[in-house]
């Protein structure tokens, strides 16, 4: 760890109805006592889309290189940068080992730019859980998938 980098803590949540339907995402940023939350949404998307964008816009909120420890309850994204699936990718030209093109090639390669300037650490949270800050980007998403119905 990078230790002249401010460490924030990131809690980032996609919803989605129907799936593909009305998506929200939430984020809540959170430095020393300071918190950001964010949220927004799509008439039409998917639940991993919102998850992405969660992250990708909370990536974008900070304005210095950060040390940024992500937690999420999607299990796609964590095992994507924890188990490398997305270095396999990206050298396999964005396809999986099934033989078939990654979805949302181009949110992934937005993050990875939005991840650039950061040190970054993946935390697997228990989604719909006992987690406060979970709970709260859930609440979030949810609320901000409400607006596109």
């Amino acid at each position: 760890m990078s230790e002249d980098r401010p460490v924030v803590i990131m809690y980032t949540d996609g919803a989605c109805r129907g799936n593909p339907g009305p998506g929200g995402w939430g984020a809540l940023l959170m430095y020393n006592t300071k918190k950001k939350e964010l949220s927004g949404g799509e008439r039409h998307t998917t639940n991993n889309r919102m998850e992405m964008r969660a992250i990708i816009e909370g990536l974008k909120a900070l304005k210095k290189p950060c040390h940024v420890k992500i937690h999420s309850d999607s299990a796609l994204i964590i095992n994507a940068f924890r188990k490398g699936w997305i270095a396999n990718w990206q050298k396999k030209g964005w396809i999986k080992a099934d033989k078939k093109p990654v979805e949302n090639r181009e949110l992934w390669e937005e993050m990875l730019s939005a991840m650039n300037r950061h040190t970054i650490e993946w935390i697997k949270v228990k989604g719909h859980s006992d987690n406060k800050f979970n709970n709260r980007v859930d609440k979030l998403a949810v609320k901000a998938s409400r607006k596109f119905q």
